[in-house]
């Protein structure tokens, strides 16, 4: 019997949403190796900016780019390993997290206020950084669906036994 639409929809959007955020986090831990520098966000930020205090722009650089790197291929793992798929999409939302903070620190994400009260975002950093919103939700759904994984085959070992 075929899948309902709907469930073949769920489950493609799942894939996409899954390798999307893989992609992503490849090009852009890749870029700190070749271009991205994010300095003027970190150098603003409360929660990062210490670590200018003993490493060089270049070093936060690299090791944020790793460490997207080795988050990507983490998450990318989850059909044969969900527990560290899981770990990676753990990773994933701290880093989504601080990304976000900047859009609280950064000078210039907000460019005018229009009727009082709705914020106008500049196109850097404001709707650069906005994008995070999205991608978090995505690590977050990441995290949950491996873990219900992981649930999913330790119940089956129990079973077995």
């Amino acid at each position: 019997m075929t899948e309902p639409v709907a469930e073949r929809l769920t489950k493609a959007g799942g894939y996409i949403c899954r390798y999307g955020l893989v992609i992503v986090l490849v090009l852009f831990g890749g870029g700190k190796f070749i271009k991205m520098d994010s300095k003027i966000l970190i150098e603003n930020s409360p929660l990062m900016s210490w670590l200018y205090d003993f490493l060089s722009v270049t070093a936060v650089a690299r090791g944020l780019g790793t460490l997207e790197i080795v988050t990507a291929i983490l998450i990318a793992l989850r059909p044969k390993w969900p527990e560290l798929s899981a770990v990676g999409s753990g990773i994933a939302v701290v880093l989504f997290l601080g990304t976000l903070s900047f859009l609280f620190t950064s000078p210039g994400v907000v460019v005018s206020v229009v009727s009082g009260f709705f914020p106008v975002l500049s196109a850097q950093p404001g709707q650069f950084l906005l994008k995070d919103l999205v991608l978090i939700g995505v690590a977050i759904w990441t995290l949950g669906e491996a873990l219900q994984a992981v649930n999913q085959r330790r119940k089956s070992q129990l079973e077995e036994m």
